[in-house]
């Protein structure tokens, strides 16, 4: 059976629960939740895969919109599952995702590649056995230097960065549908940015 060519599955990664819903490690499954909102649908649990799914179109494809249930480091398992009962090539697979490496208010989408640490990347390239799917990495920066990455991206978002955090996450769920709809290079073109760092 051949892979539909204009089904698309759009996957943000994060961790479940309230404990971690205002976190930066959450602002892949954050542009998700807004993508779903934009397009009226409401993301609900799946039956067969440990994720929240929500489907409808973006111009002439059919895309799944998904939050794996699975913490972080095992998102592969949730995204295998829907990758292989939906028949979905991984070349139509979207992975929204913070990017520690990006200062934050960067935003980068890419095809393949390495996952640079990224625990849940990591987890969907063992899981399909490939690195050919898209990527769309939101810089959250690593924090200050006396501070591990892996604690600074699990702390919640303050206050006064929240507004600045879901505009960025607006312009992550602009570039998904700009991939889907124009391609690769015109989502990089107009959303490929890195941002100043902060002194």
């Amino acid at each position: 059976m051949n892979p539909a060519a204009d089904a698309w599955l759009v996957v943000g990664l994060g961790n479940p629960g309230t404990r971690y819903d205002a976190t930066r490690h959450n602002a892949g499954a954050r542009t998700v939740e807004a993508l779903a909102r934009r397009l009226g649908l409401k993301l609900k649990s799946a039956r067969r895969a440990p994720a929240f799914v929500a489907e409808g179109r973006i111009g002439d494809a059919q895309i799944m919109l998904t939050k794996p249930k699975t913490f972080m480091n095992d998102s592969g398992r949730a995204v295998a599952s829907l990758v292989h009962a939906r028949d979905i090539s991984p070349d139509n697979l979207v992975i929204v995702h913070d990017d520690i490496d990006l200062t934050p208010g960067s935003l980068k989408i890419k095809f393949g590649g390495g996952a640079a640490g990224q625990r849940g990347v990591e987890s969907v390239v063992r899981s399909l056995g490939t690195k050919d799917f898209f990527r769309v990495r939101i810089g959250v920066g690593r924090g200050p230097h006396f501070q591990q990455p892996s604690k600074f991206v699990l702390e919640r978002i303050p206050k006064d960065a929240i507004e600045h955090h879901l505009e960025q996450e607006a312009r992550a769920a602009d570039a998904v549908v700009t991939l889907i709809e124009d391609g690769l290079a015109a989502a990089q073109n107009q959303f490929n940015f890195v941002a100043e760092p902060e002194l």
